[in-house]
């Protein structure tokens, strides 16, 4: 079968190579995998980025997918061929608080990962996918989506009609605004261009602000709100955002912390931090019982991934990471594999 590889780390290195399918154990599922999605995270990961907290070498990349259960090993009673699964992002949080021995062990870096026709999974890292998804929808959902839904309904406890701040059109700000909505919350949106605000008003949001044209967005926003401020922002940007979603928040407020596209290394002003009493914390993609409580939440309320127009195969994944770390997406960037 066919498999990506990445020997010597680094996108150019990228390559589609044959190696031996697989056969489940006890206890272990084989699924075709039809799609995978892309995260930013990714890109780091193929680069070598997360040194020794990843694979060095002969790694196959990618966190999520979708597929369909083609074999399943003996002792295996939660499904049977033809069932319609996702991954789990963390195979062996399966639920309750996060520990260190559950996410030491993550797909597409610690461990090979799904950019792979076909893969071996333990029966309980896996998640029924609704019926109302295809395969590539449903392949959006182990990273992206279930971080926010772990960083606003898990943590963050959203309510309706607290206000929530998103930032851009990348996967985790839109299943964020879409998440937000759904519990109820008044959501602010920033992005870049006119055509990506009319996508946000699209999705629900209720007011949005082109940050390229307004490089204090974070007090634009604390205007719309007259002062009140934001409970909850998702902030994907890191250096160039914190500074203006602490503006945008109010006393006492949350800021989830998941991205840095724009760098690690932000500048944080502590007194403000300690006398407002602002939270700052970071979101993952949580545990098996998280994503399945988020999947149920997306059939009962037919919700839909936002994904980009320009698809991939396997064996152009490379252009497909490239594609993301330029930011010309909008939504979720989907691999086609089987």
């Amino acid at each position: 079968m066919k498999a990506a590889l990445v020997e010597p780390m680094g996108i150019d290195n990228l390559r589609v190579v044959d190696i031996d399918e697989p056969e489940p154990g006890p206890g272990e599922v084989l699924v075709a995998i039809r799609a995978a999605s892309l995260n930013y995270r990714d890109i780091l990961a193929v680069r070598g980025g997360y040194g020794r907290m990843q694979k060095q070498g002969r790694l196959i990349p990618l966190s999520d997918a979708a597929g369909e259960v083609v074999a399943v090993g003996s002792k295996v009673r939660a499904w049977k061929v033809g069932d319609r699964v996702l991954n789990c992002f963390f195979p062996r949080w399966q639920a309750g608080p996060l520990r260190l021995e559950c996410v030491t062990e993550d797909l597409g870096g610690m461990f090979d990962g799904v950019a792979v026709e076909k893969r071996v999974f333990r029966e309980d890292a896996l998640v029924r996918m609704p019926a109302s998804l295809s395969f590539a929808e449903a392949a959006t959902l182990p990273c992206a989506a279930a971080t926010a839904w772990n960083g606003l309904i898990e943590r963050g406890g959203i309510r309706p009609g607290q206000r929530v701040l998103t930032q851009g059109t990348g996967g985790v700000s839109l299943f964020a605004l879409q998440f937000a909505k759904l519990a109820g919350a008044e959501v602010y949106a920033t992005s870049s261009s006119p055509e990506k605000l009319e996508l946000l008003k699209r999705l629900g949001a209720d007011h949005v602000v082109n940050h390229r044209e307004d490089a204090e967005w974070g007090k634009t926003i604390m205007g719309l709100t007259r002062g009140a401020g934001i409970d909850h922002v998702v902030d994907i940007g890191g250096a160039e955002t914190l500074k203006q979603s602490m503006r945008a928040l109010k006393p006492a407020g949350t800021i989830t912390l998941i991205g840095v596209v724009t760098g690690p290394k932000a500048e944080l002003n502590v007194p403000i931090v300690a006398m407002q009493a602002l939270r700052l914390e970071g979101a993952n993609a949580g545990s098996r019982l998280m994503l399945q409580q988020m999947v149920d939440a997306i059939a009962a309320n037919g919700l839909k991934p936002v994904i980009d127009a320009q698809r991939f195969g396997l064996c152009d994944l490379a252009d497909g990471l490239r594609y993301l770390e330029a930011g010309r997406h909008v939504g979720k960037v989907c691999i086609e594999i089987g």
